[in-house]
């Protein structure tokens, strides 16, 4: 799959000679509701022999229209092209989000993004999708403005969780559900569990003094991390989970202050980790994060903690 960063990096005439059919939005976390609308995409592309193109942006747009108000974000970049390869598409464009890309007119945005460089035959959207200066322009926009520039535009219904939970799929629902410790219901909506990434730094080594040695995880700035309390889950290693237990919050046992995320990779004492990349993805929530009086309850609870996680995954994978 190619990846672009930016208009100048899409090759002169990719594409060619069916052109591209595209799909545009910010598709945090691409969850079902995305996947959806990624799929047709990619169907009508086969059916016109064309390419499918996903079209993302980085930064959230709000953080540039309005600063100080970025939300909390589901996936960095690299794991939102991945997500989107991963439903078919032949390459993923990252428009870096400026005040002069927000400027641009809703023609002006077809013009430049899908004419000139994509050279786009056919677009897919949800049918709330809004683009273009002020977001002015509509998906009845875009039909009006394909009709004059030679592509055709499909807006999807939104779709809709099977169990009724929600009114449709929505991005800053699962934010919500994240933020509340419901990584369970989030992985529902997303299709897989909840993932954090970042570096393996260090800490204050008090896992690895008491038998659990784990890998203390540094995340992006504007990352979604999941309410304090411990949680099931795996630390994934160049690509290899590994079942794991997970804390995250402040060590209030210790009078910590700094909010981490923290995963021990259960029965391994082995790993050396600090400096790499990597992923810890969050299958469901054990407690709440407790204050113990002494290292001893501490140490038994975190023995608990273990066999509860393992056994919550014993349970997935069987």
């Amino acid at each position: 799959m190619e990846r672009w960063h930016g208009l100048a990096e899409v090759p002169t005439g990719w594409g060619a000679p069916g052109g591209c059919v595209v799909t545009i939005g910010f598709f945090d976390g691409v969850h079902q509701g995305h996947r959806r609308v990624v799929r047709r995409a990619v169907e009508l592309a086969r059916e016109r022999g064309a390419a499918a193109v996903a079209v993302t942006f980085d930064p959230h747009p709000t953080e540039v229209i309005r600063p100080g108000t970025h939300p909390p974000l589901l996936s960095t970049p690299d794991h939102r092209a991945d997500l989107l390869e991963s439903v078919g598409v032949d390459a993923v464009l990252v428009l870096p989000f400026t005040l002069e890309l927000s400027k641009l007119s809703p023609e002006e945005f077809v013009k430049q993004v899908l004419v000139d460089r994509l050279h786009t035959v056919g677009v897919v959207v949800g049918e709330n999708f809004r683009f273009g200066h002020r977001a002015s322009g509509s998906v009845a926009d875009l039909i009006e403005l394909g009709a004059r520039y030679g592509f055709t535009t499909e807006g999807l219904p939104l779709a809709a969780p099977e169990d009724g939970a929600q009114p449709r799929f929505s991005s800053t629902d699962v934010r919500r559900m994240v933020l509340d410790g419901d990584v369970e219901a989030a992985a529902r909506c997303l299709g897989r569990p909840h993932r954090v990434e970042g570096t393996v730094v260090h800490g204050a080594q008090r896992g690895r003094e008491m038998g659990f040695p784990t890998a203390n995880v540094e995340t992006p700035p504007h990352t979604a991390i999941p309410a304090d309390g411990v949680y099931a889950g795996w630390l994934v290693v160049g690509g290899r989970p590994l079942p794991a237990a997970i804390s995250v919050g402040t060590n209030p046992t210790f009078d910590g202050t700094q909010r981490t995320v923290e995963a021990y990779a259960i029965g391994r004492t082995d790993l050396e980790l600090y400096g790499e990349h990597v992923a810890v993805d969050f299958l469901a929530r054990i407690r709440g994060q407790e204050k113990f009086d002494s290292m001893e309850s501490l140490v038994k609870r975190m023995n608990q903690d273990v066999e509860e996680a393992q056994a919550l995954l014993e349970n997935t994978a069987g």
